[in-house]
């Protein structure tokens, strides 16, 4: 069949409509407002229960939920814009950067408790606080990850990485307070965070490239 009489097919208009597209704006706005609202509370009561309890797990905790607020703030900025597409590249920079910050201050502080750092006392609203983080940080990370995916964009994805980690930092916490508490264990808490900055490595250099999204996303930013 000649290629000039093959029937027309309709070209499909890439991402969300118009008005759907201005709802799951709005959506990661609230988003990301209540995760900046959460992980400031967070990291003043983790900041004080560690500096308490002279543990360096739940202070750690802290400042990454301060690395957090950071992040969220990164994503806030490109979406008060006019054009948040044409902010994109500059929030990853800076969501990939506050991985790679949290992943260095996890190391440095888990081997610095290795070999041979001050033990921590019992914390109780240590505890609670991991205890409830485990529970908040989830529902908050998947519903930024649905919008994000299905706006098409990649910083908001990337934040909702970031909400991730922060379950599993809970988790860590949560672990290695209890084992602590418990048994003892001073070393569990340490060996889990090196863990724990390994996949913060891994999701900075993917939020630096831009590899955070699904495939329907598409490029970040201006292309040349």
């Amino acid at each position: 069949m000649p290629l000039m009489s093959l029937p027309l097919i309709p070209a499909t208009p890439a991402g969300p409509a118009p008005a759907r597209r201005a709802l799951l704006t709005r959506r990661v706005r609230l988003l990301v407002a209540a995760a900046i609202t959460y992980n400031v509370i967070e990291a003043v009561v983790a900041l004080g229960a560690g500096t308490v309890a002279s543990s360096t797990a739940l202070i750690g905790f802290g400042l990454d939920s301060v690395i957090e607020v950071a992040s969220a703030t990164a994503v806030a900025w490109q979406f008060a814009g006019p054009d948040p597409q044409a902010r994109e590249r500059v929030a990853l920079r800076v969501i990939a950067v506050s991985f790679f910050a949290l992943a260095a201050y996890v190391t440095v502080e888990a081997v610095r408790a290795l070999l041979g750092g001050a033990e921590a006392a019992h914390s109780p609203v240590g505890l609670v606080l991991a205890g409830l983080s485990v529970i908040v940080m989830p529902v908050l990370s998947a519903a930024q990850r649905r919008a994000g995916r299905e706006l098409g964009s990649r910083s908001a994805v990337a934040d909702s990485k970031q909400t991730l980690l922060c379950t599993y930092l809970s988790v860590v916490l949560l672990v290695g307070l209890a084992l602590n508490g418990l048994f003892g264990w001073s070393w569990a808490d340490p060996v889990a965070a090196l863990v724990i900055a390994v996949v913060a490595v891994r999701e900075g250099r993917d939020a630096w490239r831009g590899d955070t999204c699904c495939a329907t996303c598409g490029p970040v930013g201006p292309q040349a």
